[in-house]
């Protein structure tokens, strides 16, 4: 059932809205049993009831919540994948990103772990016995739930020694990372610079699909973790900057 409702999220945002019908078809159940599921999703405020369907809530939160129901496998994945190489004691910086976001739960069982945050819904997931958390300050963004600014670049000016579990919103051999905000794209510029390894979670959506603000090129980048094997093409290129790729071996 909760997968089933995640699909329906999933479709709902990829198109702004979904039918009953369309998606009684798509995912082999009856239509009654779609109208009990999106009156759940309505009664939690993640879906608008519509006449033979449900639409998105076009609420302040709209772009976390889109982006986190893109590629939701894909990033359990990676995010899985990404939080087994976090060893107990560890210093780590998580971007505020949604596949970040779901390293969070695996990470709540780690031991003596500090990690170093800007973001509000990162921060409140990482409540555990054996976490200590940093959470940036700065300028608040209330779409975002995250810290930017002259404050949070001052403080993280003062930090070394952490590794970076960065994301990207677009990726390409030509132009490196790449972010659609250009408060973003800073401040995940100056973690990697002073980060002693920067650690990129991509899935595949991302390759090949630069975005506006570049972040930086592929110099700084010691591996990628992605949710299945890049491209020959991508794969000689990272071969060339000798950048570790890491995916679920099939």
């Amino acid at each position: 059932m909760e997968q089933r409702k995640e699909q329906i999220l999933s479709l709902a945002y990829q198109d702004g809205r979904v039918l009953v019908r369309h998606l009684a078809e798509q995912l082999s159940v009856s239509e009654a049993t779609i109208r009990r599921d999106l009156h759940g999703l309505a009664s939690e405020g993640l879906l608008e009831l519509t006449h033979g369907g449900a639409s998105v809530i076009r609420s302040s939160d709209y772009s976390f919540l889109s982006k986190s129901m893109r590629n939701i496998e894909a990033k359990k994945v990676i995010a899985q994948l990404a939080a087994d190489l976090v060893q107990d004691g560890d210093q780590i910086f998580l971007d505020s990103g949604t596949t970040c976001f779901a390293m969070t739960a695996p990470l709540r069982g780690k031991k003596r772990l500090s990690v170093i945050v800007n973001s509000i819904r990162i921060a409140q997931e990482l409540k555990a016995p054996g976490v200590d958390t940093l959470l940036l300050g700065g300028q608040f963004r209330q779409d975002r739930m995250d810290t930017v600014g002259p404050i949070a670049f001052e403080t993280l000016e003062q930090l070394r020694g952490y590794r970076a579990f960065i994301g990207s919103d677009g990726i390409s051999i030509e132009d490196g990372l790449s972010s659609v905000d250009i408060e973003s794209a800073h401040i995940i510029k100056l973690v990697s610079r002073n980060a002693r390894e920067n650690i990129l979670l991509a899935d595949s959506s991302k390759f090949d699909r630069p975005t506006l603000y570049k972040i930086m090129d592929f110099q700084n980048i010691s591996m990628v973790i992605t949710e299945k094997k890049p491209s020959d093409e991508w794969t000689e290129f990272f071969e060339s900057q000798n950048i570790n790729v890491l995916y679920p071996e099939k």
